[in-house]
């Protein structure tokens, strides 16, 4: 079974193809030669991951899955939410987004800095749609730690765990994420699909 996998992130490819077992393959925007970048421009994750998905399948006629991922943090009514890849403006990096978060909460003690990472996946799979979801619970940590990951992980530090995402290795991350948990809903399903067929 192979699936083009809908990003040119290549941290995102690696961390998902780790977690998928052997007869399940991905490719990614880039493996395919698809230089775009999808427009996200849907208010919700759901209807980021959906448009990316679609745009792949449309343009290249194959089974396929997208996700958006979005962190929100209490303090700041949720935000950067749906807007968590460019918070700090479009073109910016993860750092540029990770240095905004730390400003905006800098007179937010530790304990009011609750926080939580959504994964919303948008699965077509033989011309139908499926939707699988993951969250993890946490706190934003005052300063950076670790140098593993991507993303706002070097300032997320998961409910029940004294180390922030960015100072895990990659199993473990896998094992607990947001991310993680949507893709073992996803290989779920595929497994209980095959079953089926």
């Amino acid at each position: 079974m192979t699936f083009v996998f809908a990003t040119h992130n290549l941290h995102k490819v690696s961390e998902v193809q780790a977690m998928l077992p052997a007869d399940i393959q991905i490719r990614s925007l880039t493996d395919l030669g698809c230089d775009v970048d999808i427009p996200e421009t849907a208010d919700t994750l759901q209807g980021n991951a959906l448009q990316k998905a679609q745009f792949v399948h449309e343009r290249y006629q194959c089974d396929c899955f997208a996700d958006d991922t979005g962190l929100e943090i209490d303090a700041l009514g949720g935000r950067p939410g749906v807007y968590s890849a460019r918070y700090a403006g479009e073109g910016c990096s993860f750092d540029d987004n990770v240095r905004k978060v730390l400003k905006e909460l800098e007179n937010v003690p530790l304990e009011q800095r609750t926080a939580r990472f959504r994964t919303v996946v948008a699965l077509i799979w033989q011309g139908k749609t499926y939707y699988f979801e993951g969250k993890v619970e946490g706190l934003m940590t005052l300063e950076r730690h670790g140098a593993e990951g991507f993303g706002y992980d070097p300032i997320f530090l998961p409910d029940g765990y004294d180390q922030t995402f960015a100072e895990m290795d990659a199993a473990e991350k896998n094992r607990i994420s947001h991310r993680g948990r949507a893709v073992r809903a996803l290989v779920s399903f595929l497994e209980s699909s095959k079953g089926e067929s």
